[in-house]
């Protein structure tokens, strides 16, 4: 085993979060090398495979799969990756490749609200950050302009700035719902990593509706292009590196990371600082790996807190016919929303919410139904043509409170190269629960006001999962019940820094990673004072 590579800052992880920060530390004189699990993943390679596909929603699909990386399968079948312990099944998605899951994410770039922040304080629920909304702000921004974010100037969240560009236009669905909804809700154009007009070398959005698996034109951003920025800031990239273990030495300090190549050759990497920024599964994943005599229940575990408070953002869903034609699919997939509900004193007792109305045509999934129950003929043109026309629906996007009990932890099962898959003990609780008994109050005042007919509720108890991996390595100011600290620096282990949505102690009420971009930054921030 040889000792092969070494930088200043050694950072494991490719995505958003990761790139972000080694393009900023390399922009500050620091050499950087990024560890990434995965190999490449080429935009134009991914649009061919999306336009082949017959899996249109399935948005993995396009993408690469290396089974010395493996990462979660659902279609065509399953392959087990995620070893659901229950009692609730935590089918979340994610890809290790370059450039990380913000390849397919709907781009959706949400701030906190700054009573997100002191919910323990507040509401005597979850957590309290050991951080403030006016602590984060100044990065929010930061974030938004590296980005390109656009959207409404007004969504509960103070700014000192305005967003970078105005909104993408509104499609003509959104405006028929918005206007028919107003004497009762706000609804607003979403925050997103999406260019409205030029921005950074990028062009504005096509209205391709394909938003999610791939935007085939790079009109949002995503991890793939914050790794290219990052590589030509003078990154160093060493790709197929999937990291085993972290070694410490006798003070507790990271000294190198072990990582295997797809050969199962082991490969030592040093340096001086090192950023764990994999995700909220594979981070603590790796932290747990990484165990040693000193350390036994891993590494920045001091506290038994690595893995646990899983949290995401459930969601229950009404689907309806509206009285008028509506012509979902065209624009972004996810372009407006409610926000008005996602705070108050009613946080003490239930969860908060955000409502979000999807813009996806529904000609495909339309199309399977009808076949699969054997419309044919005239009967199907009729009836595709109706669903394609007045179909609508509205989801919540609840908020999950951090429990111990929902966790991360190392399974019995081995991937190709040895090494043990997630264990995944998950449950949604009857705070969580209550919200989605509140937001159906507002789902069937909606299809009210839309006239709806042929109301179809999403299956009573189910969620789906929005795939906004939260929790596992929580910041805070007490060693005892935290992880790591304000600026993600682990607790027990003074140049190791944890990035990501991992770190958030709560999950409040929207896409989380616009908030793990911004705390990356500030983590930059911190490791470059550090240094100088």
């Amino acid at each position: 085993m040889a000792e092969t590579l070494s930088a200043d800052v050694v950072v494991i992880g490719s995505g958003i979060v990761g790139a972000t920060a080694a393009r900023r530390l390399a922009q500050r004189g620091a050499s950087v090398l990024i560890l990434e699990a995965g190999g490449e993943i080429e935009h134009a390679k991914v649009v061919e495979a999306f336009r082949a596909s017959p899996r249109k929603h399935d948005w993995l699909a396009p993408y690469p799969y290396h089974d010395w990386a493996p990462h979660p399968i659902y279609q065509p079948e399953p392959n087990g990756y995620l070893d659901q312990a229950g009692p609730y099944p935590y089918e979340t998605q994610y890809i290790r490749g370059v450039g990380g899951t913000s390849w397919h994410w709907a781009a959706q770039a949400w701030r906190l609200l700054p009573n997100d922040f002191h919910m323990k304080s507040l509401y005597d629920v979850g957590r309290d950050w050991p951080i403030s909304y006016a602590d984060l702000e100044p990065f929010y921004q930061d974030a938004e302009t590296l980005m390109g974010v656009s959207g409404a100037a007004n969504t509960g969240s103070p700014r000192s700035q305005p967003l970078p560009m105005a909104p993408v236009a509104e499609p003509y669905a959104m405006s028929r719902i918005r206007e028919r909804l107003a004497p009762a809700y706000a609804v607003v154009g979403n925050t997103a990593a999406r260019n409205s007009q030029v921005y950074d070398g990028r062009p504005p959005c096509c209205a391709s509706n394909s938003c999610q698996p791939i935007c085939p034109i790079n009109a949002q951003y995503h991890g793939g292009i914050a790794i290219q920025q990052a590589v030509a800031a003078g990154v160093r990239l060493q790709t197929r590196a999937v990291v085993y273990r972290l070694e410490h030495d006798a003070k507790g300090r990271i000294v190198a990371a072990h990582y295997y190549d797809p050969d199962k050759q082991s490969h030592r990497v040093t340096g001086q600082t090192f950023i764990l920024a994999a995700n909220g599964i594979e981070s603590p994943k790796l932290l747990l790996m990484s165990a040693t005599d000193r350390y036994p229940n891993g590494l920045a575990n001091g506290s038994g807190q690595v893995g646990r408070n899983l949290m995401d953002h459930p969601s229950t869903s009404l689907s309806f016919d509206a009285d008028e034609e509506l012509w979902l699919g065209r624009g972004p997939q996810s372009p407006s929303s409610i926000n008005t509900l996602r705070d108050g004193d009613f946080r003490r007792h239930r969860a908060a919410y955000r409502l979000d109305f999807t813009n996806v045509s529904r000609v495909d999934t339309a199309t399977e139904a009808l076949l699969k129950a054997g419309v044919y003929g005239a009967e199907f043109k009729t009836q595709l043509r109706h669903r394609a026309a007045f179909e609508m629906s509205v989801k919540d996007v609840l908020e999950l409170l951090p429990h111990p009990d929902n966790r991360v932890t190392l399974s019995d099962r081995r991937d190709k190269l040895g090494l043990p898959t997630p264990r995944l003990h998950y449950a949604i609780d009857d705070y969580t629960r209550r919200g989605a008994e509140a937001s159906r109050q507002d789902f069937l005042k909606i299809a009210q006001m839309m006239g709806g007919a042929n109301l179809r509720h999403s299956k009573e108890g189910a969620f789906s999962n929005n795939q906004h991996i939260t929790g596992t390595l929580g910041m805070g100011r007490d060693p005892a019940t935290s992880v790591c600290d304000g600026v993600g620096r682990a607790h027990q282990h003074d140049n190791l820094f944890l990035c990501g949505t991992g770190v958030m102690p709560t999950s409040a009420t929207v896409n989380s990673t616009l908030t793990a971009v911004a705390l990356s930054l500030r983590s930059a921030g911190a490791i470059i004072d550090k240094q100088s």
